[in-house]
């Protein structure tokens, strides 16, 4: 059985979040889609170890925010690869609650969705809750980010890079030329040719010349968690 096969199903990817008595948080999940139009169902699946379920599971409802393509890394990086538990996620972020008081995500999302749960589904190291659709908004318009174009991003090889600032000059070194090196916490990696347009970094900046205090745009781990590929 090659299960290489799972990779060519499509995904998109999402801001999941709930809600423990005055308690807010919310994590990154590629797995929610619609179930029915009448009423308006939805599904989300949440591996049971971490705090955005256990806050499900108490306050019975989650919302759904739909990031944005255009979306920055360290904002998937801040819900998808930091605990509730030792981290406020939700500091220096935009968002506002419903008026359930459940936190939905302002910028760089497309519209976000509310559900009280109607149904959950042991599958084992995740819990499918289903919920039924009590509130929605559209936020902005744009495309939607996916799970395969944010790997293309960490990767280093999306057509068009989050924000990216044009070259200087037309002198930068060719990309057969560049030394790749790749996050071992993320995966991120770090493509000289493209730059780190989020934190300033200009194409053409070779690894070693990065600040020493450069973090990974994803995770937000030091130079020192980096290995050439």
């Amino acid at each position: 059985m090659n299960n290489k096969a799972l990779y060519s199903i499509t995904y998109g990817l999402y801001v999941v979040c709930g809600k423990n008595d005055e308690n807010i948080n919310g994590q990154i999940a590629n797995t929610m889609f619609q179930i029915s139009s009448n009423p308006v169902t939805m599904a989300v699946s949440i591996n049971k170890n971490n705090l955005t379920h256990e806050y499900i599971m108490a306050g019975q409802a989650f919302t759904v925010s739909v990031l944005a393509q255009d979306a920055p890394l360290s904002l998937i990086g801040q819900f998808g690869f930091k605990s509730g538990r030792e981290h406020n996620k939700f500091e220096g972020i935009d968002y506002q609650t419903t008026d359930n008081g459940l936190p939905y995500i302002l910028k760089n999302t497309l519209s976000f969705m509310e559900a009280k749960v109607i149904q959950t589904v042991d599958v084992g190291t995740h819990t499918i809750f289903i919920g039924e659709m009590t509130d929605a908004e559209v936020l902005n318009t744009g495309a939607p980010m996916t799970y395969a174009y944010y790997h293309q991003l960490k990767g280093g090889s999306a057509k068009e890079p989050i924000k990216s600032t044009p070259p200087k000059d037309e002198t930068l070194p060719k990309q057969s030329n560049d030394k790749v090196y790749r996050c071992q916490v993320c995966g991120y990696e770090y493509n000289p040719s493209q730059g780190d347009a989020e934190h300033g970094i200009e194409p053409g900046t070779a690894f070693e010349d990065l600040p020493d205090d450069w973090t990974c745009p994803i995770c937000g781990v030091g130079k020192d968690e980096f290995e050439q590929i």
